[in-house]
């Protein structure tokens, strides 16, 4: 995370913002060794879980009731 005095962002608050914008990474901004603001794009979640990640891209393609293996082997593995 970018790290940006508050004097440099009062000289370039366009610039900054900007670039906030193309890279959707939050830029913080300090004075005097104080964090004062963090500046976060509205579309990027603060905090992304990965629960739920791979929601919709899962693809079922063949038979998934029907055993992986011919019944003759179950018998021998029941033995």
């Amino acid at each position: 995370m970018e790290e940006i005095q508050l004097f440099n962002f009062e000289n370039n608050v366009h610039g900054i913002v900007n670039s906030v914008i193309n890279s959707h990474q939050p830029v913080m901004i300090r004075d005097k060794g104080k964090f004062l603001v963090k500046i976060v794009p509205i579309s990027y979640p603060e905090q992304e879980s990965w629960l739920g990640c791979m929601r919709g891209n899962g693809k079922i393609t063949e038979d998934i009731i029907s055993p992986a293996e011919d019944t003759d082997n179950w018998k021998v593995l029941s033995e």
